[in-house]
This record gives C-alpha cells, sequence and structure tokens, in this order.
C-alpha cells in the first residue's frame, strides 16, 4: 500500500498526490467539513487506495464521504471514480452534464481510451472503469449549487480544454478547484515562488475561443487561490491567467504555422526550453524535457486535432 502523499492547505483542504506517472504530476483534493468529507478529482484506481488511506488518517469513516466530484472525464481526473463510489457507500457524484452518462456507463469511455493508448498499457495506466448506479449521479450544470455540510459549493461550466468541463468554486477558501481550465504548473518549474503556468491542449476537444472565455469566468470570480489538479494551489491569480492567455493564443498560432506535425511538436519543445530558462530555472535541458514530455505530446496531439476540425481562414 502506498502512503498518502499530501499537504494540508488550510480551510480543510489536503491536496493528495495521486501517484499518477510519477510524483508531482497529478493532484485530487479533499475537503473536510464537520467530519464529513468531499473529493474533488479521483486520480485513477491506482489512487482509490491512498484516498481510502488517507481518509483512515484523517479518521474519517468512508460512509462519511458525502461527494466525489470530477472537474471532467479525463481518466487522470475521473478513472478512480466508480471504485471510489463503491468504497463510499454514502456519496453522491456530482459531474457535467456531458459527462454524466459516461459515468453511469463508461464502455464507450474504456474502449476510446483503450484505442488510444492499447488495452495492454491501459488496464495498466487505468485498470476497469467501473459504472456508477444513476440514482447516485447529480449532473450539475453552469450556476449549480452544492451545499457540504453548509458550506457553499458552486459550479461553473468551463469549456476549452474539453466540453465536458467544471470547475467548483469554495468562498470558505476563496478558492476554485480548477482541474485543467487553469492550466498546468508543475512545482519542480517554480522559480522565486512564481509558477510557471501553460494550457494543456487536450488531444479531442482544444478550443481556445472558448477557453479564454473560461478563464476569463475564473478570474470574475475574485477567488484569491486556484487548486490545480497539476499540480498544487497557486496565488495571484491575475498574472497567471494573462500568461495562460497568452499561450494559448501563442500555442493556436503554432498549429496554423507549422507545416507538419514534427514541425509543430519542434516548436512546441523549443518554445517550452525557452521560456522555462528565461525564468531562471536551474535545472538542465534535459531534465525540463523529462518533466514536460508527457505534457507536450498531448499538446501537439491536440492542437493538430483541433486544426482539422476547424475551418482556417
Amino acid at each position: 500500500m502506498k502512503k498518502p502523499n499530501y499537504i494540508d492547505l488550510g480551510y480543510g483542504i489536503s491536496c493528495i498526490d495521486t501517484q499518477y506517472v510519477r510524483p508531482g504530476l497529478a493532484s485530487c483534493y479533499l475537503i473536510e467539513e464537520n467530519g464529513h468529507a468531499a473529493f474533488i478529482d479521483a486520480g485513477t484506481n491506482h489512487t482509490v487506495p491512498i484516498l481510502i488511506e488517507l481518509l483512515k488518517v484523517k479518521k474519517i469513516p468512508v460512509e462519511n464521504v458525502d461527494f466525489i466530484i470530477p472537474s471532467h472525464l479525463h481518466l487522470d481526473h475521473a478513472g478512480g471514480t466508480g471504485r471510489l463510489m463503491q468504497l463510499c457507500p454514502n456519496a453522491q457524484l456530482v459531474i457535467h452534464p456531458r459527462g454524466a452518462q459516461h459515468m453511469i456507463d463508461p464502455s464507450r469511455l474504456q474502449a476510446g481510451a483503450s484505442a488510444v493508448y492499447g488495452e495492454t498499457e491501459f488496464k495498466k495506466q487505468y485498470g476497469s472503469l467501473i459504472p456508477i448506479d444513476k440514482q447516485r449521479v447529480t449532473a450539475a450544470p453552469d450556476g449549480f449549487k452544492l451545499n457540504f455540510q453548509d458550506r457553499p459549493l458552486s459550479i461553473i461550466d468551463t469549456p476549452g480544454h474539453a466540453k465536458h468541463h467544471f470547475c467548483i468554486v469554495d468562498k470558505t477558501s476563496n478558492g476554485i478547484f480548477t482541474g485543467d481550465t487553469f492550466g498546468v504548473a508543475y512545482p519542480e518549474l517554480t522559480v522565486d515562488e512564481q509558477p510557471f503556468i501553460f494550457p494543456p491542449t487536450s488531444p479531442i476537444d482544444f478550443n481556445p475561443d472558448d477557453w479564454l472565455n473560461s478563464i476569463d469566468k475564473l478570474i470574475n470570480t475574485q477567488c484569491e487561490r486556484a487548486y490545480l489538479t497539476h499540480f498544487g494551489m497557486v496565488e495571484n491569480l491575475k498574472p497567471l491567467a494573462d500568461a495562460l492567455r497568452n499561450r494559448i493564443k501563442i500555442f493556436a498560432a503554432f498549429a496554423k504555422k507549422a507545416p507538419s506535425n514534427d514541425a509543430l511538436s519542434n516548436l512546441i519543445k523549443t518554445y517550452f526550453m525557452d521560456e522555462v530558462s528565461a525564468t531562471g530555472c536551474q535545472l538542465s535541458s534535459k531534465n525540463i524535457f523529462k518533466i514536460l514530455a508527457l505534457d507536450i505530446n498531448l499538446i501537439v496531439q491536440g492542437l493538430m486535432v483541433w486544426l482539422e476540425k476547424t475551418p482556417q481562414k
């Protein structure tokens, strides 16, 4: 059993390393209130024992998990949801309306992901996706309000990374659980407390205009902090939002001008290396690339799919 690696962020919020691929790549969050718990994102099936162990550490019975709330369907966020729901008998799943049916019957989700990763790699990374009883699934549209032990949580629809993505506003902490909408900021690339933040353009649903609007929505909440899935809490959100908007536009422009997949990959890689080095990051180029390689590959895929689907002027 892997021990839970988590950080207490205050306001009853813990950031938990899902131990997906490598430490510091993906997190999910536990919110505690009145001896009860809510999970934001659930990692993969391999994450679930870590979350159950953390409940034991916190002395919260599994019966006191009220809500499990994946920000969107991507499997590093939602792959463990069915298993976690099995082990938390009173929990209600709260999911984007576009994701509800895929949680009730995950067969298409599993088939699609298996086709992308290959059957063997899919099983290794994610196991099998477990269906959830539809009576335990709440589809939460934009503006949906959730009462968690008299702690209000509200839902904002935030497409751009994915059409089935929402964020969760927690006014108690004056923070937002942003999934992938407010970008990726790995701790290893933070210099002088300044995160290096970028948009993970997903292989299917990247839409730059929608994403820019979603960032505006998050900033308009006037929250002071964002809880990222990749990775941890960031504050001072306005300059980070500016950097994210800029990089969404830059990546879209790269996609339009690159003559091939390989050319786009080289453009993105060179951009990242130059930008990270400019922050004063002391890591070698080899180590910077090691941290970003998976993201670069996914970003290129996302941009190419977007380009194929979007009529160009």
